[in-house]
C-alpha cells in the first residue's frame, strides 16, 4: 500500500452523479411510457405494423385505407393475405384484385405496398374430443407467412397486428402450427354483430368458420369490430365526390369499383383498419369473453359476452365521420402520393 494515496469522496461528485442517474431513470420512465401508451381506447394505434387478412378485394375499402394510412402517418402494411371462402371461393379471382390494386397503388406514388399471398385453406374442422390441439392445421401460406412475419417485426411494447374482413383460418392455422405466435400479435376483426349479452362472431365473415373463431377468441389476444351501423360505406365514396377523386391509377381504381362497395352493406371490412390507423375512430369498447359450445357447425359461433376483467375487447360504438374525414385528407393531399 505504499505510496497510496487515499482520498475523502467528494461530495458535488457524488450527488451529481446520483442526480444524473434519477434523471436518467425518469426520462427512462417517460420514453417507456410513451411508447408502450396507446394513442387510442385500445392496445394498438397506428403505430403497429400491420398484415390484412381477407377474401375479395372488389366489396369493400380495406385495402385502400390499409394503402392510404401506410403513406399518410398510419400503420405500416407489412403484408396481404388473401384468402378463399363459401362467399368468395374463386382465390384466383380474388387474388387478381388484390394484385390490381396494388398495382394502381405502386404506379400511383405510394410505397411500401406488399405483393398479395395467395392462400387458399379449406375451413377448420373441430376434431371429436373438441381439444383445440388436435386440429388438423392447413399450413397454408398465409399462416406460414403470419408466423414469419410476427417474429421478424413484433416488438415487446409494438406487436404485429393481423387486421382481418374474411374468416380466421388463416390465423387459427397459424396458432396450430406455432401456438407461441399468440405472443407476438394481436387480432383486429371486422366480423360478428353486436347482442343484447355482447357480441356474436357470426356473420359477417364469422359464421364462415366457427371453429377457427373459437380458436383465436379463446388463445389470442383478440379485437372484435361489429359496429357496422356506425359506419356507411355511401358516406366515404357517393357518387357526387368521384370527380374530386385523384387524376391517377389509384383514383381511377377507386371509381371503377365504387358502383359494387355497396351490396354487402351494413358490413365494412375497412372498420378493421380504421380501428387500428385512427386513433379517434373508435368510441366504445367493452370487454369481452368467449362463450358457448362449438360444435365446427355453419351456424354455430361463439357469442361475446361482457365481463369487466375478460381479456378481449369488443367494439361496440364508433365515429365513422372520422374514418370518411381520414380517407379524404389522404386522397386530397399531394403528399401522399410520391413522385
Amino acid at each position: 500500500m505504499h505510496g497510496l494515496v487515499l482520498r475523502s469522496p467528494n461530495p458535488r461528485l457524488i450527488m451529481t452523479t446520483l442526480l444524473g442517474l434519477v434523471l436518467a431513470a425518469a426520462c427512462t420512465e417517460t420514453l417507456d411510457a410513451g411508447l408502450i401508451r396507446s394513442h387510442g381506447p385500445l392496445p394498438v394505434d397506428e403505430r403497429n405494423p400491420i398484415v390484412i387478412v381477407n377474401d375479395r378485394a372488389l366489396d369493400n375499402l380495406q385495402g385502400e385505407y390499409a394503402v392510404l394510412l401506410a403513406n399518410g402517418g398510419g400503420p405500416k402494411l407489412a403484408g396481404i393475405v388473401v384468402n378463399a371462402d363459401q362467399t368468395w371461393p374463386d382465390i384466383d379471382d380474388n387474388l387478381a384484385g388484390w394484385s390490381e390494386l396494388v398495382a394502381a397503388a405502386r404506379s400511383s406514388g405510394l410505397r411500401d405496398i406488399p405483393d398479395p399471398i395467395r392462400s387458399p385453406g379449406a375451413p377448420l374442422v373441430r376434431p371429436d374430443n373438441g381439444d383445440i390441439g388436435a386440429t388438423k392445421a392447413n399450413r397454408s401460406a398465409g399462416a406460414l407467412f403470419l408466423i414469419d412475419a410476427s417474429k421478424r417485426l413484433s416488438l415487446a411494447y409494438r406487436p404485429l397486428v393481423i387486421v382481418t374482413g374474411a374468416p380466421l383460418t388463416d390465423v387459427a392455422d397459424a396458432y396450430l402450427v406455432d401456438p407461441t405466435i399468440v405472443d407476438r400479435v394481436y387480432v383486429v376483426s371486422s366480423l360478428g354483430s353486436v347482442t343484447s349479452s355482447g357480441g356474436s362472431m357470426g356473420s359477417p365473415n364469422g359464421n364462415l368458420d366457427p371453429w377457427a373463431d373459437t380458436i383465436v377468441a379463446r388463445n389470442f389476444r383478440y379485437i372484435q369490430v361489429s359496429a357496422f351501423s356506425d359506419y356507411d360505406q355511401l358516406n366515404d365514396l357517393p357518387t357526387a365526390r368521384l370527380p374530386d377523386l385523384p387524376q391517377n391509377d389509384f383514383g381511377n381504381w377507386i371509381r371503377a369499383k365504387q358502383p359494387g362497395l355497396y351490396q354487402w352493406q351494413p358490413a365494412a371490412d375497412q372498420v378493421a383498419v380504421a380501428a387500428v390507423g385512427i386513433p379517434s375512430f373508435v368510441t366504445t369498447v367493452e370487454q369481452v369473453s368467449p362463450s358457448g359450445v362449438i360444435d365446427g357447425g355453419a351456424t354455430d359461433v361463439p357469442d361475446l359476452i361482457i365481463n369487466p376483467k375478460a381479456p378481449g375487447w369488443f367494439v361496440t360504438g364508433i365515429a365513422g365521420s372520422a374514418a370518411t374525414n381520414r380517407l379524404w385528407d389522404l386522397l386530397l393531399d399531394p403528399k401522399t402520393f410520391k413522385p
